[in-house]
């Protein structure tokens, strides 16, 4: 087994709450589901709001490539999905994400900001995508596709959905680079943040899940060579915020 392939098993190993009877796919819509109704609150907190600027660089990355169709994998309440249909001149964009009830309330955002005409939110596995291939222009997630079961699988979906010289663009946390932020970004992500999220969300295990994730996600350059082996051309990433979170760009 090759280094790549031991830290794609590792993170496949890593679920929200260790149940061996129970794929991990299985516990992530269980716990989105649970954690629905306080998440938006809790990201926009516990990121300190920096998550708007991340999606802000997200989209206007995007903008320069003129999607007319775009689909938004692991969309949760849709913050993505907005984002790009204010940003993006006549775009149509599709969200799809396995847990309902993230999905009940990312419905509520898209009517409450009358873009309903716009977007279109469907229950489904990224991992089996629902959808023609290459019937999109682009291919977005945000902090999604680390909660992928297979995370090969996913991005070869991703993939084939995507139109021939379609472009992807993926959010993901990363581990900082420098000491010091490293230092801090530890401290915070597995003492602070996991409490906080217990005392909001009542669920004991969905904040301690997310550092852990991080931890084994294969960032930076492992990340870009998946992407690659997976058949995207011209895979980057783009470090934000002293490397907190990445952001990674391709083209098919």
């Amino acid at each position: 087994m090759t280094s790549t392939q031991e830290e794609l098993e590792r993170h496949r190993q890593v679920t929200p709450y260790g149940q061996k009877d129970v794929d991990k796919k299985a516990q992530v819509a269980g716990m989105f589901d649970a954690i629905s109704p306080t998440y938006d609150k809790l990201n926009h907190l516990l990121s300190f709001g920096i998550d708007v600027l991340w999606r802000r660089k997200l989209v206007g990355y995007l903008r320069k490539h003129k999607p007319k169709t775009l689909l938004d994998v692991a969309t949760g309440t849709a913050d993505v999905a907005l984002a790009c249909a204010r940003g993006i001149p006549d775009v149509q964009v599709i969200g799809v994400d396995i847990s309902n009830g993230m999905l009940q309330f990312g419905r509520q955002k898209v009517m409450a900001a009358h873009l309903d005409r716009s977007i279109r939110l469907d229950l489904g596995d990224s991992e089996q995508l629902p959808y023609e291939t290459g019937s999109f222009d682009a291919v977005t997630a945000s902090f999604g596709v680390r909660n992928f079961e297979n995370l090969t699988v996913g991005l070869l979906e991703m993939h084939r959905v995507l139109a021939p010289g379609g472009v992807l663009a993926i959010l993901e946390f990363s581990q900082p680079r420098l000491a010091p932020v490293r230092w801090v970004y530890n401290l915070y992500f597995k003492q602070i943040l996991p409490g906080v999220g217990r005392l909001v969300s009542q669920d004991k295990s969905a904040y301690s899940y997310l550092p852990t994730s991080v931890g084994t996600f294969p960032s930076g350059e492992a990340f870009t060579s998946i992407l690659t082996s997976v058949g995207f051309r011209n895979a980057q990433a783009r470090p934000l915020t002293f490397g907190i979170s990445t952001l990674y760009t391709a083209t098919k």
